[in-house]
């Protein structure tokens, strides 16, 4: 064989030569399967699992290089998400305060004249404190929410799954929970919309009262008999707000078919100028009452209607004043406030004679 090798191969080709051969050879030959692992013999059991565990928790390194770290991560978590709160609610606060602090020194500076000024002005304070209480609800909730999510990436678990089947669930809620979400939006909007504020006197309906709590969920209102109602933003049609801007007081005054209606409203005039005169009620009263005029032809007398417009809030006082003025005032004029009265007819019956005339039945 070797003396077939021409002469004019080199080294590098007798060892290419070699190499080929060889590559021959180990396809030619059947190849040998490894041996399938037994699984038995590469899974733990339970005990030796247990076993590892107790050894890791009582090994001193375990503790020092393992858990250690992990708390003192998530501490600083806690620590810097609750101090983040703190500061962002500081900030709210002080940004309230602020806005607050501003409309008050133009109520008692060149706004102490402008009763509309100083009216818009209130509403803004009330605004202003409605909305930080909002705010820091939603601060407080986001916060915790991150604070969370954080803890649970620091200790190991993976959030992809965790957020996908939040997705799911907020699916299932947005079917499941729908006067839930309703009570949300529907928060949302009042706010925005400014319909009404903590302070304000509104009517939901069956709820009259003063709002002393607003957040998106529900509202609560105290009502005059001191009932605390709480009452779901999302079940809202109509609100009525009595103390926003201005309010007015209606007062109806009957008095007798034979009583001088002129008189009776000079007198009514009268009373109203001097309650828009007196000090104690000069800052109430917005603008001057005044008589309508006749309001109604009833069956025991004629009405009269007497309105004045009030800051909000002030009616209900204004118009008890005014009726306890009229009345001591139709009293001394001799006018007389009519009270139920009815006509009897009489006739005759059975071949008895009744009296033929009407007979008045004061009842």
């Amino acid at each position: 064989m070797a003396a077939m090798v021409p002469e004019t191969l080199t080294d590098s080709a007798l060892s290419t030569l070699a190499h080929v051969h060889t590559a021959i050879w180990a396809a030619a030959e059947p190849a040998v399967a490894e041996p399938t692992p037994d699984p038995s013999a590469t899974v733990p059991d339970a005990e030796e699992i247990t076993t590892t565990v107790e050894e890791a928790v009582s090994s001193g390194n375990w503790w020092l290089h393992t858990f250690l770290p992990a708390a003192v991560r998530v501490a600083l978590i806690v620590v810097v998400m609750m101090l983040l709160r703190w500061m962002l609610i500081r900030l709210k606060n002080r940004t309230v305060r602020k806005m607050i602090d501003a409309r008050r020194k133009k109520m008692d500076g060149k706004w102490a004249d402008n009763t509309e000024a100083l009216i818009e002005a209130e509403r803004d304070i009330q605004r202003a404190d409605t909305l930080g209480k909002l705010m820091q609800n939603v601060i407080t909730i986001t916060t915790v929410t991150i604070m969370v999510l954080l803890v649970l990436t620091e200790m190991g678990f993976n959030l992809g799954p965790l957020i996908a089947g939040a997705g799911i669930a907020g699916v299932a809620l947005a079917f499941g929970a729908q006067s839930l979400v309703a009570d949300f939006f529907s928060g949302i909007f009042m706010m925005l919309e400014d319909q009404f504020g903590v302070g304000d006197v509104v009517d939901f309906g069956d709820a009259v009262g003063t709002v002393e709590h607003v957040s998106l969920r529900v509202t609560q209102v105290r009502g005059l008999d001191g009932t605390l109602w709480f009452v779901r933003n999302g079940e809202v049609l109509r609100v009525g707000n009595m103390s926003q801007d201005w309010s007015r007081t209606l007062i109806d005054v009957g008095i007798a078919y034979g009583a001088d209606i002129r008189k009776a409203r000079e007198i009514m005039n009268r009373v109203g100028l001097e309650l828009f005169e007196d000090e104690e009620f000069a800052k109430r009263i917005l603008e001057a009452p005044e008589v309508w005029g006749v309001q109604q032809l009833g069956n025991d007398g004629v009405v009269l209607r007497m309105v004045a417009k009030t800051r909000p809030g002030e009616q209900w006082a204004t118009s008890r004043e005014l009726q306890e003025r009229i009345k001591y005032a139709f009293d001394a004029e001799g006018i007389e406030i009519p009270f139920p009265q009815r006509t009897l007819w009489l006739k005759q019956r059975d071949g008895q004679t009744l009296p033929d005339s009407p007979q008045q039945d004061p009842a």
